[in-house]
């Protein structure tokens, strides 16, 4: 990871986020950017909040739970691990620590705290304020390397199981509405509540959104996803994979669209429109294709088939001997007629048949 890059830049929620009752449930931790609204809840491993964020919920943390300065949390903060409250933090309900509190100047706890370990009250450095300025003046003297050194060994120390959830400076997010001004990547098999705003969004498969999806740009929808309400950039394309069920309306520019989705409202699509199928259905494009191909083939000299005599033996097959095949019929050789003779004696035949007529031969060829 880059010192240079921002960890905040986009909205991230990891595979098997679900929003249960107000509360943004996870199994990994959630990290809010400064100056952010949360209206309901958080449930996961690791609550860390930047400067002036709101919940409008409870905060549960089996974990550790750091709030920096002028943050406002509307209801209980539950801690399994330690906790650090900045200056100026307001709870409105109570805050139960397991494990050690470090609480900064004019906190105010509405209805109490415990915390069975220790209890130190001062105005320390933020962690993360510390990190920030050890970095700065690492880059400043031009210690690149020292700084992607920190870097890696803090990011070696924290490898987590799960994926954190990421809420960027400055959304809002809520049961109506997730507002944010960066791209926003939603895992798979969530389940999330409220319209979906963004710069750009990527919703992984079999995750349900009960809201509808718009962005700036790029819109993808990934397998087996379901969207109860509209799927709208204002500048971007939209891919729609397999099996994936919109409940109201497309609009963009370029679609790329799977024949086995289903879109409930109308497409409205600026651009192109493609459908693509699966391997063992090809498209109408593939089909022509592979008719033009077999056309050109057509043109190209091929082998002579090779002919079958009745009795299977290759090459052409003998001429068929009709008198063996029809005994019974009397073969006639014609003679030419002589000059002047008569019309009736043209038929007549040499040797054996000289006596007999012409009636009299195929009388006997009836026979």
């Amino acid at each position: 990871m880059s010192v240079r890059s921002d960890p905040l830049d986009r909205l991230a929620i990891p595979d098997g986020t679900t929003v249960e009752e107000h509360d943004l449930v996870t199994e990994g931790d959630v990290i809010v950017g400064g100056q952010t609204t949360v209206e309901f809840g958080v449930r996961g491993r690791n609550v860390i909040a930047g400067e002036r964020v709101r919940f409008g919920g409870d905060i549960e943390a089996s974990g550790d739970c750091r709030l920096d300065m002028w943050c406002d949390v509307e209801g209980n903060v539950l801690v399994g691990g330690d906790a650090y409250l900045g200056e100026r933090v307001h709870v409105g309900g109570q805050l139960m620590v397991s494990g050690d509190l470090d609480i900064g100047d004019d906190v105010d706890i509405d209805e109490g705290f415990e915390a069975n370990g220790w209890i130190v009250i001062r105005n320390p450095m933020p962690a993360i304020v510390f990190l920030f300025v050890y970095l700065s003046q690492l880059l400043r003297i031009g210690e690149e390397e020292a700084a992607e050194e920190v870097v890696d060994e803090l990011q070696r120390s924290t490898e987590r199981e799960h994926e954190p959830v990421i809420v960027p400076r400055g959304a809002r997010v809520s049961d109506d509405a997730w507002r944010v001004s960066t791209p926003a990547e939603v895992g798979a098999e969530c389940r999330l509540h409220g319209n979906l705003r963004a710069k750009s969004l990527e919703v992984g498969r079999d995750t349900e959104v009960f809201g509808s999806l718009r962005a700036k740009g790029d819109v993808a929808v990934a397998e087996g996803a379901v969207v109860h309400g509209d799927v709208t950039t204002r500048n971007g394309d939209v891919t729609i994979a397999a099996g994936t069920q919109i409940r109201g309306d497309v609009s963009c520019e370029d679609l790329d669209l799977h024949d086995d989705a289903e879109v409930d409202g109308t497409i409205r699509a600026r651009g192109e429109v493609a459908i693509r199928r699966d391997d063992a259905r090809p498209s109408i494009a593939d089909a022509e294709a592979k008719a033009d191909d077999g056309a050109e083939d057509d043109g190209e000299p091929t082998e002579p088939a090779t002919a079958v005599s009745p009795d299977g033996t290759d090459g052409p097959p003998e001429p068929t001997d009709w008198s063996e095949l029809t005994p019974a019929v009397t073969r006639v050789e014609s003679t030419p007629p002589d000059a002047g003779a008569d019309d009736t004696h043209a038929g007549d035949t040499g040797g054996e048949n000289d006596e007999r007529g012409l009636q009299d031969v195929i009388a006997e060829a009836e026979r």
